[in-house]
């Protein structure tokens, strides 16, 4: 099996995983990782040859823009403290904590090298915690909030590692320089994010078209992190400013197709990409195996003291952080997402998953310092950050719906219906408020307007059926079976009209691309 084969086997294996993973109610990220481990247990399947400083910039634009489609701009200000105390903070605590027990416990291992360890394996998966959490039917205060953090706590993790890996090989720190590194990368992303948000709202506002647009929208996360990259600022902060922007201020509400086919294909582009993700994370074993050769007692014991430190850190974190944002909660009126009791809070403790930036940043670590001398202790640092990653991903990955499940933690499904509801009510006014506009300024015959009354008010119900009253909600539902079937016979002739297209196309002398516009038109008229 070449390389080629394999990456045809990983992205089969994301697309078969989501429905395998439905069925046995497994997150599909974990099965990618399980059969990664698999293949990278078999003789026939080559070592996965990817250079570690492409994985992040590879991998990570597209996932993070997918993920953040999902979300808003209003969601991440008002669980700014929240994240602050989770990505920011957390990622800290959590670096200093692995730091000084790595450097107790290994002999021989630098502080800088331990610091760099504790950074790498601090943050959790975005992708991770989004992919399973959102499968599992979780309250929407608890998605936002880990989305939020693994969003941005890729921005902490990768500028101290960097920082830790610069005083590792050169053998110099300076804090001051460390603090204004991390500044001057989170100002320079943001100006990059902004500057092509913007530029990329304007382009598209040129291209018209809904297929450039979306191959415009593929580029941008990708130009966006090389960017801000190549100024020394952080890509993941670029990447995530220029989709917030984007998804801000270049939503024209009358453009469907666009929304329609966008969606469609950044939900191709999220499988295919979180599997490959993910199912390299499994076949980079190797590289722990190659490492512990001779020596798997002592290593093992090492990995299983951080994987401990990294897991009890973050609930000690927790518990005192969900009370202390409940607290400045309680005193303002915001309408913050935060957990509401302790078993939401152990929810979010077992979630702390790590992933593709971790496998990515230790991969990464170089073999030499400046000198010439080997890099401190590079293999039991490699060890140690695989233990992490395969014992929270998978270990975490494949007990969280089960605690889910025995924890009883479920969405607000009453709270949703009622927002669908007032949704459905607000859409259906400013239908209702439309047409008197146009009344007021065009005559309409009384047949009509009575007609296009009806449509107002079908749209909210439609929406939500709990929006009408019972009489109207009745009339309305003889409607609708009325328009189902008048649906399902116009679509029986539709599809008959397409048959006979296609058939045209395959006829001496027809034109492939007349028929296939054709064709577009009879599709967009079954959309209607």
């Amino acid at each position: 099996m070449d390389q080629l084969a394999l990456l045809f086997m990983l992205l089969l294996g994301a697309v078969v995983s989501v429905p395998v993973g439905d069925r046995l109610g497994l997150p599909a990220p974990v099965l990618m990782t399980l059969l990664g481990i698999v293949l990278a247990l078999l003789d026939f399947v080559p070592n996965v040859t990817i250079p570690p400083d492409l994985i992040l910039p590879l991998l990570l634009p597209p996932l993070l823009y997918a993920a953040v489609r999902r979300t808003s701009w209003r969601q991440f200000t008002a669980n700014r403290r929240p994240i602050f105390l989770l990505a920011v903070a957390l990622v800290f605590a959590t670096t200093v904590c692995v730091a000084v027990v790595a450097h107790t416990i290994v002999p021989g291992l630098p502080i800088a090298a331990a610091v760099a360890l504790g950074a790498l394996v601090a943050p959790p998966d975005p992708v991770a915690a989004t992919a399973v959490a959102g499968q599992l039917g979780l309250p929407r205060r608890l998605v936002s909030i880990l989305e939020g953090e693994g969003l941005f706590n890729d921005v902490t993790a990768i500028v101290l590692y960097h920082v830790a890996i610069a005083a590792a090989v050169s053998g110099t720190f300076s804090p001051w320089e460390a603090g204004l590194d991390l500044v001057l990368s989170a100002v320079v992303a943001v100006a990059v994010g902004l500057a092509l948000g913007w530029g990329a709202n304007k382009l598209m506002d040129l291209l018209g078209d809904a297929t450039l647009q979306i191959s415009l929208t593929l580029l941008v996360p990708y130009a966006s992190y090389v960017l801000a990259e190549e100024f020394h600022g952080s890509g993941v902060l670029a990447v995530l400013t220029t989709a917030l922007f984007l998804a801000e201020y270049a939503t024209d509400p009358d453009d469907v197709m666009t929304r329609l086919a966008g969606h469609t294909f950044w939900g191709i582009v999220d499988t295919l990409v979180t599997g490959v993700a993910f199912g390299l994370i499994g076949l980079e074993l190797h590289h722990a195996v190659r490492t512990a050769s001779g020596r798997w007692g002592e290593m093992l014991g090492w990995a299983a003291a951080i994987v401990g430190v990294v897991v009890l850190v973050r609930l000690a974190w927790l518990l005192p952080a969900t009370w202390l944002t409940r607290r400045m909660h309680a005193k303002r009126d915001h309408d913050e997402d935060i957990p509401v009791s302790r078993r939401e809070t152990v929810v979010m403790w077992w979630s702390g998953m790590r992933g593709v930036a971790s496998v990515a940043l230790v991969l990464a670590i170089p073999l030499k310092t400046d000198e010439g001398a080997a890099f401190p202790d590079r293999d039991e640092i490699v060890f140690i950050a695989f233990g992490v990653i395969m014992a929270t991903l998978v270990l975490q990955g494949l007990t969280l719906p089960w605690l889910v499940k025995r924890l009883g933690v479920q969405a607000d499904t009453d709270r949703e219906k009622e927002f669908e509801k007032a949704l459905a009510l607000r859409a259906a006014k400013a239908a209702k408020r439309r047409l008197r506009e146009i009344e007021a300024v065009e005559e309409l015959p009384e047949e009509l307007s009575e007609q296009m009354v009806r449509r107002a008010f079908d749209i909210g119900v439609r929406i939500s059926p709990d929006v009408g009253e019972d009489e109207r909600r009745e009339a309305h539902e003889k409607r609708v079976r009325r328009l189902k079937r008048v649906r399902r016979i116009q679509g029986e002739m539709l599809s008959a009209a397409r048959h006979e297209v296609l058939a045209a196309r395959s006829e001496a002398g027809a034109d492939p691309e007349v028929v296939d516009r054709v064709l577009r038109h009879l599709d967009v008229r079954s959309l209607r």
